[in-house]
């Protein structure tokens, strides 16, 4: 029955995790939800979760679940904050949202020890450097 679901593709919507100054000059590092589509996507969920291991122990963060009800065509929405502590982990983020009555749904995976200073580039879209998923 599953093989008989058609699921549509996902197209110009990504995520990035990018940094900026707060007020008291500490960099603040968020996750932001891209939709370079020529229209809004609407009821949007994401959940995000970290796993993997580290110096041999499994680690997990717990799962956050975040709505966003509209992101406009050509715009960006700030998902959440996330700690520089759990960089070292798989930091995953399902992307869930609605374009009329269709359903897009797809798992973007940041892997471990990508979100760092050497894989900064400009992201125009949010006007900041960070880390792009491609």
């Amino acid at each position: 029955m599953n093989k008989d679901i058609i699921k549509p593709d996902v197209k110009n919507v990504t995520l990035a995790v990018a940094y900026e100054k707060n007020l008291l000059n500490q960099d603040e590092w968020k996750v932001y939800l891209i939709n370079n589509n020529d229209f809004p996507i609407e009821n949007t969920l994401v959940a995000s979760r970290g796993y993997g291991e580290k110096d041999g122990e499994e680690q997990r963060t717990s799962t956050l679940r975040h709505f966003l009800e509209t992101v406009d065509a050509k715009s960006w929405a700030i998902v959440e904050s996330i700690d520089p502590k759990v960089f070292h982990l798989n930091n995953e983020y399902w992307v869930s949202y609605y374009i009329g009555r269709e359903i897009y749904d797809k798992r973007f995976v940041f892997v471990p020890d990508t979100i760092c200073e050497e894989n900064l580039v400009f992201i125009s879209e949010i006007q900041k450097q960070g880390i792009l998923h491609s």
